[in-house]
């Protein structure tokens, strides 16, 4: 147990007494106790909310620092988790022909001439997997492309870096080119095509999220969904794209989507799918839609869970703080208790 944890929990047991039990939701599976998980979150000044839901029954349901059920969360860059869900349905319905498609066509007047031969080059599956090879439009290039008038011009202008397929370069450009490239290819705007094809079948309906000075909803970033949406879209890839008996997400999908398309340059136990990360969490193959200051979707299909967390998306010193308490937490008071409770049936 890590010493972020420890800390969290000697307050809790000092505040709330020697059991550190808070007013946590039954607990369907009484084999497993997650108080301590609720508790440590009280300690947390960035954490809004925490869900765990195991074997499709929702087991934790915690809001802090004044949310709750029906506060809608800005899932920052988890949003690409949902843009990739959304190409695949595209995919699926016959708009797109395949991930092996080249963006060329989806952009001609923005990429002419033979100088940009290697650009028209570029794949679906290249933008999915970070693996374009255009320059970064996120960190520190990222200002002036949210500035620029034509987001999509800007990001297709970058210059190629790598050979497109090659190296994994994040960058919410390629994930925007993504929502473009829907846009063109069904006819409806991102926003109309999630809300029909996505929340729809959910029973609920998606806020309308930014779009960029042409009318392009934001592709990767700043979608708004509550909790208990984020845990249902967990759980529908949990489960194989299904929502009950109906297919959502096609099954080959998801298990394209959670397979090891490109390697993290940061750290080296970290790996990219279509839109979702892959690493280990106590032993455990965990995959994970993650946006900034602490949004995630932890999905753990070994042990049927899905794992969700919000957070303050404000800049602050505490943020990269706060994302390794948060890996913590998810690793050691929730994965670890479940895992224990699976092996004991």
């Amino acid at each position: 147990m890590r010493l972020t944890i420890w800390l969290a929990l000697i307050v809790c047991t000092i505040q709330l007494g020697f059991a550190c039990r808070v007013d946590a939701q039954p607990i369907a599976h009484s084999t497993v106790n997650l108080d301590s998980a609720a508790a440590a979150g009280l300690q947390f000044r960035r954490l809004h909310s925490l869900l765990v839901s195991w074997r499709g029954e929702l087991v934790l349901e915690k809001y802090y620092n004044g949310r709750k059920a029906t506060s809608l969360a800005n899932i920052k860059s988890a949003s690409k988790s949902v843009i990739s869900a959304l190409i695949g349905i595209a995919i699926e319905q016959g708009h797109i022909r395949s991930v092996n498609e080249t963006i060329g066509s989806f952009f001609p007047d923005l990429l002419p001439g033979d100088k940009n031969a290697d650009k028209r080059s570029i794949t679906i599956r290249d933008l999915l997997t970070m693996q374009s090879g255009l320059e970064t439009t996120s960190n520190r290039n990222y200002g002036a492309w949210v500035l620029s008038r034509n987001w999509v011009q800007h990001a297709l202008n970058r210059p190629l870096v790598n050979e497109p397929g090659t190296r994994m370069v994040y960058s919410t450009g390629n994930s925007h080119l993504l929502s473009a490239i829907l846009t063109k290819a069904t006819g409806k705007n991102t926003w109309q095509f999630a809300q029909d094809h996505f929340a729809k079948p959910f029973g609920f309906a998606l806020a309308r999220w930014p779009q960029d000075p042409q009318g392009i909803f934001f592709g990767g970033n700043d979608m708004l969904m509550t909790p208990r949406q984020m845990v249902l879209f967990g759980d529908i890839y949990l489960r194989n794209g299904k929502l009950q008996d109906r297919q959502i997400v096609s099954q080959g999908w998801v298990d394209e989507s959670f397979k090891p398309h490109a390697q993290s340059t940061r750290e080296r136990e970290r790996q990219y799918g279509y839109g979702w990360w892959i690493r280990e969490l106590n032993g455990y193959r965990t995959y994970y839609a993650w946006g900034y200051g602490g949004q995630f979707i932890f999905i753990v299909p070994q042990l049927e869970l899905v794992v969700v967390t919000t957070s303050s998306s404000e800049v602050s010193t505490e943020r990269r703080t706060h994302l390794r308490t948060i890996y913590d937490l998810v690793e050691t008071l929730i994965i670890s208790p479940i895992a224990s409770a699976s092996a004991q049936e």
